[in-house]
């Protein structure tokens, strides 16, 4: 199959530079599909779960935020704030952050709190998701 440059940033490291087969990001529209020769384009990322395929056939994934996809002449640039491999994710904490974030959902305090929590629930259930990638 054929491959295509990627190079996938975090706020303060690299996480991942090299070939791959395929790669499929999270969008407000759903999740959005990358092959080789895709067609130039700008898509905005919302957190979620990546999965890539290397040049060697190996299926990723990893935990990320919000940011941007850049594909510009075959080239693949994607910039998150943060992304996660399953190895690097805490189990144990994920649940505890999950469960708070319930807890303060529950609490019926303002909008903005609420959505917050929420936020909070939806990124740790990702993470959780993502780590049990690893575990398969």
């Amino acid at each position: 199959m054929k491959t295509f440059k990627t190079r996938i940033y975090e706020a303060d490291s690299t996480f991942f530079e090299g070939e791959l087969e395929s790669l499929v990001i999270p969008t407000s529209g759903g999740l959005y599909g990358v092959l080789a020769d895709h067609r130039n384009v700008i898509v905005a990322i919302v957190p979620g779960e990546i999965k890539y395929r290397t040049k060697d056939g190996e299926e990723l994934y990893a935990s990320v935020s919000e940011g941007m996809m850049r594909i510009e002449n075959g080239d693949v640039l994607v910039l998150v704030n943060t992304a996660e491999r399953p190895d690097e994710i805490d189990e144990m904490r994920a649940k505890e952050r999950a469960e708070e974030a319930k807890e303060k959902m529950l609490q019926k305090k303002s909008l903005q709190e609420y959505f917050q929590a929420e936020a909070t629930l939806r990124r740790e259930m990702i993470r959780l998701r993502v780590k049990n990638h690893n575990l398969k």
